[in-house]
């Protein structure tokens, strides 16, 4: 059974909550193994702040580098149906032939580093034409002014924004929902490879 994406219970657990949605959309309960789970919180939330405070800065790159290529070491040792790829720079964009949009038309789940406020990870669920789907774990109930963000309540399992491309890829680094300034730009293909779809499971890549 699957289980509905949650949100993050403090001002720096995007990360690893992100990551828990990511699971959590490809896999049912059943599958999941506490493995996955205890790394995932073991690795995150890593990064000091000015402070010198730990974990008050989030998640670094670094540690979502090293679960994006753990979690694809595990599929391979344990049988587990999962394959990551982790994508820096200026592979990271939607529309067009990008690996993301790819990753999204073929029942994958991309994590990307975006700015709300600050660097923040999301979780994108599909794409439709110039719609992409988000589900943000950063909990809000106020509507958002902009025309090209909309906010859902009704849908725990999938989404809870809907944010068009051309806002997702702005290079500035001040606009919501932006992926910013190319050079730091991160992202995250995620798949089930049970459910992933490829050439041989869907007769679309040969129209």
């Amino acid at each position: 059974m699957k289980t509905p994406l949650h949100y993050q219970i403090s001002e720096y657990d995007c990360g690893p909550t992100t990551m828990m949605n990511a699971m959590s959309f490809l896999f049912s309960r059943e599958q999941l193994v506490p493995e996955i789970v205890q790394h995932i919180m073991l690795y995150s939330l890593d990064a000091y702040n000015a402070k010198g405070e730990m974990g008050k800065n989030g998640t670094s790159r670094v540690a979502m580098m090293f679960l994006s290529s753990w979690l694809t070491q595990f599929g391979k040792a344990c049988n587990f149906p999962i394959a990551c790829q982790y994508l820096s720079g200026q592979s990271v964009y939607l529309g067009g032939n990008s690996l993301l949009t790819q990753a999204l038309h073929c029942n994958g789940a991309v994590i990307v580093r975006l700015n709300y406020g600050g660097d923040h990870y999301v979780l994108l669920t599909g794409q439709e034409d110039n719609q992409v789907s988000i589900f943000d774990p950063y909990y809000r109930k106020r509507p958002f002014i902009q025309s090209d963000i909309q906010l859902l309540e009704h849908e725990p399992f999938s989404r809870n924004r809907i944010v068009t491309i051309d806002r997702l890829n702005v290079e500035k680094k001040q606009g919501i929902y932006a992926l910013g300034p190319i050079e730091g730009r991160e992202a995250i293909l995620l798949f089930n490879q049970d459910t992933r779809l490829t050439a041989e499971k869907t007769i679309e890549y040969f129209i």
